[in-house]
């Protein structure tokens, strides 16, 4: 499946072994979710390890570890859409954190609307009962 299909496909296409990716890539990562600290929009769910979270309090900007990659993946790096820090939460269990930000760019995920603009985050398809998928926030220029 290219990643055209995937990403912009409405056909349901899971990948449910990637946790197991996520444990063997070699690194001790956590889940680290943004959300748009004003709306709630959850934009994207990545990995941080220990250097993930320092750059991240260092640099002010959501930074995480790319699993796929192996390397430090600073948000916005590469697309000049990067998400400012507001705060950094930790869950109850300290197995998870939470970046809540204030988008610096046009969007948070790497794809982009038929505008050709950055989405907003990563979460632009819902599941129908009929097992399909539907863009719900589209087409902001």
């Amino acid at each position: 499946m290219s990643h055209h299909e995937l990403e912009e496909g409405s056909s349901l296409k899971l990948d449910f072994t990637k946790l197991r990716k996520v444990a063997n890539c070699g690194a001790d990562v956590l889940p680290a979710i943004a959300q748009d600290a004003l709306t709630g929009e959850v934009l994207i769910v990545g990995y941080a390890n220990q250097l993930a979270l320092d750059t991240a309090r260092e640099c002010g900007m959501a930074t995480f570890w790319s699993t796929s990659r192996n390397e430090l993946w600073i948000k916005g790096k590469t697309s000049g859409d990067y998400l400012r820090i507001e705060e950094i939460c930790v869950n109850c269990e300290q197995n998870s954190i939470l970046y809540k930000v204030t988008p610096a760019g046009k969007g948070a995920c790497h794809t982009k609307n038929r505008a050709g603009v950055a989405r907003s985050g990563c979460y632009y398809r819902r599941i129908l009962k009929d097992g399909s998928l539907e863009f719900v926030q589209e087409e902001q220029v």
